[in-house]
């Protein structure tokens, strides 16, 4: 019998590896800009093409390769970064495996131009599918520029499985944004389609921060800074009043490198209990200074999970930073020096001489006179107040039973009175009495299921009702959701909203659905578009439904308030002609019935 087991070919091999390293374009980006800062540059620019599909292409001004380096740097497993064992537990690089070049020339046509600075000449090396095609002198200056080309050229089912150029460009300014954040001494610069998406000039982390996500962000970040013996803990958090719908503001950091990490989250969520509504999401850039030898960042492919020697330790330090940040934001209070126009503080010197200040006391005061001796109003002044109330009781005596109506639910006919019998508790359900006994309608979920099918019925018909804002109202987004709400901008204006795009990450509200009168559509958006980046299927029915689910429930959010009858009727009456009453789209229970026989256990 002959042996069955050999070696893989390098090329195989290498698309394996591959697979691991280079999921999608945003991968390829990731990885050579973090080379890009290995190599000591201060200048980055990303051209990116078809969300990468075509061209993805980095320039630095870095340290550059020799010839040698150059084409050695396409091997698998070669680096510069690693001499030994115990080089890997004291890691401050970024990129450090030695597969990205290997995986990419694998999968894509790969073009490559460097020079060192004390070099006449640089390197061209052309490579593609693990092979080099040419290897030759170039001018060029000094750095690294590398053109990825085709991704996924030699491998159609990879490229097969891409999203849409929407959802691939915003992975990619996902990852620009997380290196941009750790590198502020950096130039960065991103281009789409020849058209300049970001430019972060240098400066120090707040300025970067604010240049990245917006200018409005610039006031709600409260600072920390602890500094102990397993390490150093900085950055900046929100102030809880700009807590958004959106999660796209929260960043953790450590040595210079993004991670996530559910453990600190929760924590620093933790923070900020009963200081945020339920469904708001504060911001907050940390940043973790460890010593190297105490974390391991080689757990994951993408070195985004990091392990911490002492997380325990670690955490704690983390929670008292961010509660003694915020407590200092709460307790001392700020002072606007635009709206103290004059302040009167007196002067005083040797001669200046001291008064008592004087303190008028009505001497003839009996607290025990039990003389009526308060001010009455003249006559004249409330003459005819008794009018106000005129009708008032006839109008309490004659509350119309309007109609009756039979309703549907779980094969039980109940009927109830319009008007009648129809009460609220606690500014959360409505109750009414039917024929079975005692209904219980959850208004939220009913308003939800309203919504909902409104929202569906707008979108099947493209014809949302718009109902214009006497003042248009702004909303900011970070570049990352921006993109998103280019891609949903067509879809809000079907459900009835008047929005344009006003330049610089803003957009502004000209109108609103007409079918519900609510003041905090600007929270509802950021709900929505925080609810789309977490769809995974881009089926476009499912992708409505699911936007049309989420907009439903944060409208429904603003609906815990008081009702008089009429306005209760026409929720009963409203959801009974939707499709589906008993559920919310989620598939929770609008109605309960609580028939006669249970009430009377009740009471046995």
């Amino acid at each position: 019998m002959s042996d069955i087991i050999q070696l893989l070919p390098d090329s195989v091999a290498n698309q394996i590896a591959a697979g691991e390293v280079i999921q999608r374009p945003a991968s390829v980006v990731k990885e050579l800009v973090e080379n890009s800062i290995d190599s000591g540059a201060d200048k980055v620019e990303v051209f990116i093409k078809e969300a990468g599909r075509t061209l993805i292409q980095i320039s630095d001004n870095g340290s550059g390769m020799s010839e040698t380096d150059a084409r050695l740097s396409f091997e698998r497993h070669a680096t510069s970064k690693i001499r030994n064992i115990n080089d890997l537990f004291i890691i401050r690089t970024m990129g450090f495996r030695g597969e990205a070049l290997a995986s990419i020339a694998a999968i894509a046509q790969v073009e490559m131009k460097t020079k060192k600075d004390n070099q006449e000449t640089g390197t061209f090396i052309e490579i593609s599918d693990s092979i080099v095609h040419k290897q030759e002198p170039c001018s060029c200056s000094k750095g690294t520029q590398i053109s990825v080309k085709n991704l996924f050229f030699n491998v159609p089912a990879r490229r097969k499985f891409l999203k849409s150029n929407n959802t691939e460009f915003r992975n990619i300014m996902v990852e620009f944004q997380r290196i941009a954040l750790c590198r502020p001494e950096v130039e960065m610069t991103l281009f789409h389609n020849d058209t300049e998406i970001l430019h972060l000039p240098k400066s120090n982390l707040k300025q970067r921060i604010v240049n990245l996500i917006g200018k409005a962000i610039n006031q709600s970040l409260v600072a920390i800074k602890t500094e102990t013996l397993l390490g150093n803990i900085y950055g900046f958090v929100g102030k809880p009043e700009y807590a958004r719908r959106t999660s796209s503001e929260q960043y953790f950091f450590v040595n210079g490198r993004y991670m996530r990490h559910p453990y600190f989250y929760k924590s620093v969520m933790g923070c900020y209990d009963k200081l945020i509504q339920s469904g708001f999401f504060p911001g907050y850039f940390i940043y973790f200074d460890i010593d190297p030898a105490k974390i391991d960042v080689n757990i994951h492919p993408t070195k985004t999970e990091i392990k911490f020697e002492d997380e325990n330790s670690i955490n704690q330090i983390l929670i008292a930073s961010v509660r003694e940040a915020l407590g200092k934001f709460n307790i001392v209070p700020s002072i606007d020096f635009d709206v103290l126009q004059k302040v009167d503080i007196p002067m005083f010197t040797k001669n200046t001489q001291v008064k008592f200040p004087k303190i008028d006391v009505n001497q003839d005061y009996n607290p025990f006179n039990k003389e009526e001796k308060t001010r009455t109003f003249e006559k004249q002044n409330v003459k005819g107040w008794e009018n106000l109330y005129e009708g008032f009781e006839n109008e309490k005596q004659e509350t119309p039973v309007q109609s009756k109506m039979n309703i549907d639910i779980d094969e039980k006919v109940i009927e109830y009175e319009e008007y009648a019998n129809v009460f609220q508790l606690k500014n959360k359900y409505i109750l009414c009495q039917v024929k079975s006994g005692l209904m219980i309608i959850d208004q939220k979920r009913a308003f939800e299921r309203i919504v909902y099918e409104r929202l569906i019925n707008s979108l099947q018909a493209h014809s949302g009702t718009i109902q214009q804002k006497l003042y248009p109202e702004m909303i900011e987004f970070s570049p990352e959701d921006c993109l998103v709400m280019d891609e949903l901008i067509s879809v809000f204006r079907g459900l009835g909203f008047d929005i344009h795009s006003f330049g610089k990450n803003t957009y502004i509200i000209n109108g609103t659905p007409s079918f519900t009168e609510i003041n905090e559509w600007k929270e509802v958006i950021e709900s929505s578009v925080e609810h789309y980046k977490n769809l995974k299927n881009e089926n476009e029915n499912i992708v409505f439904e699911n936007l049309a689910s989420s907009i439903a429930k944060s409208t429904a959010n603003c609906f815990n308030s008081k009702l008089i009858p009429l306005e209760m009727n026409s929720i009963i009456n409203n959801l009974f002609q939707c499709k589906v009453p008993n559920y919310t789209p989620n598939g929770k229970i609008i109605i309960s019935i609580l028939n006669e026989d249970e009430i009377e256990k009740k009471f046995k």
